[in-house]
């Protein structure tokens, strides 16, 4: 049984009974956020698209499997598109050669000077997260690093789905001038 705050999870015993609505409506409630989580570990627009249409596939055809009591709807969707991109990435590798002989290896590691400015910028990143507030600031990585929705976001902090859009869009902008400074 699906619990009566998880819409996504409702959704998609409907998918798996085939109803063609239900999955027009996951597919406008997540596609976006989906589409952020496969952009992320895919790395380009492109293969991400291509990588958001085979999640919706499997979704079409997997619903069925869906167990609430494992989580909800929106968790297994995340899960189904990111382990989507994880095999995506593998098939990327490069085959071994079969003729046995060591390839040409160019080390892509980055120079000391990239990784001292990367550090620089990460710590840049991380005081501006420190200037928000605690509730804002995870408010912020729970939406933009973990994927959840403004649902599962105002659920965690107690607050109304129109406040939680106040606090992220409020959030953004300090830190982008935070960050432009």
């Amino acid at each position: 049984m699906v619990a009566m705050d998880d819409p996504v999870g409702q959704l998609l015993f409907r998918i798996a009974a085939q109803d063609r609505a239900a999955f027009a409506e996951v597919y406008s409630a997540t596609s976006s956020k989906l589409m952020g989580v496969l952009l992320r570990i895919l790395g380009q627009r492109a293969e991400a698209e291509d990588a958001l249409q085979e999640v919706y596939t499997r979704v079409w055809l997997r619903a069925g499997r869906y167990d609430a009591s494992k989580g909800a709807g929106m968790t297994w969707l995340i899960a189904l598109a990111r382990n989507h991109a994880i095999d995506r990435l593998r098939a990327r590798r490069p085959e071994q050669s079969d003729d046995g002989e060591a390839e040409l290896v160019v080390d892509q590691s980055p120079r000391a000077e990239t990784r001292l400015i990367a550090q620089g910028e990460a710590r840049r990143v991380g005081d501006c997260f420190d200037a928000l507030e605690p509730d804002r600031a995870d408010a912020v990585r729970g939406a933009y690093l973990s994927g959840l929705s403004y649902q599962d976001l105002a659920a965690r902090h107690d607050v109304p789905i129109n406040t939680m859009r106040t606090w992220l869009r409020r959030s953004l902008l300090k830190l982008k001038e935070c960050l432009d400074e």
